[in-house]
C-alpha cells in the first residue's frame, strides 16, 4: 500500500523541478498544518526566492500531507518525483544514520548549545551526509524540546510511563528513548496519531508544544509533562537529482533563502510555543513541569552504547565539547 501511494504522488506530481518560459519550479511536500510556524518559514523562502530571482525561480508548496507521510517524500526526493521537503531528522535516521545524534535524549543542555550546534559546523555537516542518499539538507528549523503529553493520568516520573503505548517518530533512537524510560514505543505516522489517541491505540504521544497544540491532540490528551527530552530539528531537504538541474545563481539563491527563513523561524517558533502553552491549558490541559533529572538519569547508557559505531560516538563527544562552552538553562 505504501508503495502504491508513493507510485501514485509521483505520477501525480511529475517533476520535482520543472522549467517552463523560463521560469524554474520546485515543488516542495510536507505534512504540517498551514499555521505551523515551520510553514510560515518555508512560506517566507517561497517569497524570498522569487525575490531574489526576479520571478525566475519558484517553489510550489504542498502541506498538510497532500503527498504521502514523512517517510513517502523522502522516497520522492530520492527518485527526484519531488524536489524539497520538510521532515524531522529523526525520520533521517534510516536514510542518512549520522542524524541520530539529533535524536539523543538530553544531548542539548541549552537552547544557546541546540543552535550552536545546528548553526556550525557540526550541523553544516549533518546537512550534507545525506547527499551520498540523494538528500542534501538546506538548513534546520528549530523544533523546541519535545515532551509527552498522556490521556489517563500524568508522567511526573519515568516510573509514571509504565505499561503506557508511547507514539514515537520512526526512529530506532526514538523507540530506544521510549523503552529505556518505561514506556511501549509505538511508531504512527504523524497524520493517523490524533485517530489512533482517540480510539486507545497508544495512550500518549511526545512532541513539542506548537505541535500539541496544532494537531489538536489537546483535545484528547489532557496532561502535558515537560520533562523536554528531545530537541530533534526539522531538517528542510532538497533531492540531490533535483539540486545538480539547478544553475549556480538558482542554487545560491534557494540557498541564501533557505537560511533567511531558518532565522525567521526561530522568531516564529518563540512567540508560537509561547501561545501554544497558553491555549493548551485554556483548553483545559494540565502542564507539569517536572524534575528532569531523573529521565536523563535513566536514558544515560544509551550514549555510551553507541562506543560501538565511532562515526556517532565521535559526534557525540564534539556536541558535548560544545556544550561546555554554553549556560546550561536547566
Amino acid at each position: 500500500m505504501e508503495r502504491t501511494a508513493v507510485f501514485v504522488a509521483a505520477l501525480l506530481i511529475l517533476s520535482g523541478c520543472q522549467a517552463d518560459s523560463d521560469v524554474t519550479v520546485i515543488k516542495l511536500g510536507h505534512g504540517l498544518d498551514t499555521n505551523h510556524p515551520v510553514h510560515e518559514a518555508m512560506t517566507f523562502m517561497q517569497e524570498r526566492v522569487a525575490e531574489k530571482s526576479g520571478g525566475k525561480m519558484e517553489i510550489h508548496i504542498y502541506p498538510s500531507q497532500q503527498l504521502g507521510t514523512e517517510r513517502q517524500l523522502l522516497e520522492l526526493l530520492q527518485l527526484g518525483s519531488l524536489g524539497m521537503t520538510k521532515v524531522a531528522a529523526a525520520v533521517l535516521e534510516g536514510f542518512a544514520p549520522t542524524y541520530k545524534v539529533l535524536s539523543l535524549p538530553y544531548i542539548f543542555r541549552s537552547e544557546a548549545h541546540r543552535f550552536q550546534v545546528f548553526d556550525g559546523d557540526i550541523g553544516q555537516e549533518l546537512l550534507l551526509a545525506g547527499e551520498k542518499y540523494w538528500l542534501r539538507g538546506l538548513t534546520f528549523y528549530d523544533a523546541g524540546s519535545r515532551s509527552f503529553y498522556t490521556k489517563e493520568r500524568p508522567i511526573r516520573h519515568p516510573d509514571d510511563l509504565a505499561g503506557l503505548k508511547i507514539r514515537t517518530l520512526e526512529s530506532a533512537t526514538q523507540v530506544r528513548m521510549i523503552n529505556e524510560l518505561g514506556g511501549s514505543a509505538t511508531p504512527i505516522s504523524w497524520g493517523e496519531l490524533y485517530t489512533a489517541l482517540q480510539q486507545g491505540v497508544v495512550d500518549g504521544a511526545e512532541n513539542n508544544p506548537p505541535s500539541f497544540y496544532t494537531s489538536r491532540h489537546y483535545e484528547v490528551c489532557k496532561y502535558y509533562s515537560l520533562d523536554e527530552h528531545t530537541g530533534i530539528p526539522d531538517v528542510l531537504l532538497i533531492s540531490t537529482i533535483v539540486w545538480d538541474r539547478l544553475s549556480d545563481q538558482e542554487q545560491k539563491w534557494l540557498t541564501e533563502a533557505a537560511r533567511e527563513s531558518a532565522e525567521y523561524q526561530k522568531v516564529l517558533w518563540k512567540k508560537a510555543s509561547k501561545e501554544a502553552l497558553q491555549a493548551v491549558q485554556e483548553a483545559g490541559v494540565e502542564v507539569i513541569r517536572v524534575d528532569q533529572a531523573p529521565f536523563a538519569e535513566r536514558v544515560s547508557p544509551i550514549f555510551e552504547s553507541y562506543q560501538d559505531e565511532p562515526e556517532i560516538y565521535d559526534l557525540i563527544e564534539r556536541i558535548r565539547r560544545l556544550g561546555e562552552s554554553s549556560v546550561s538553562v536547566r
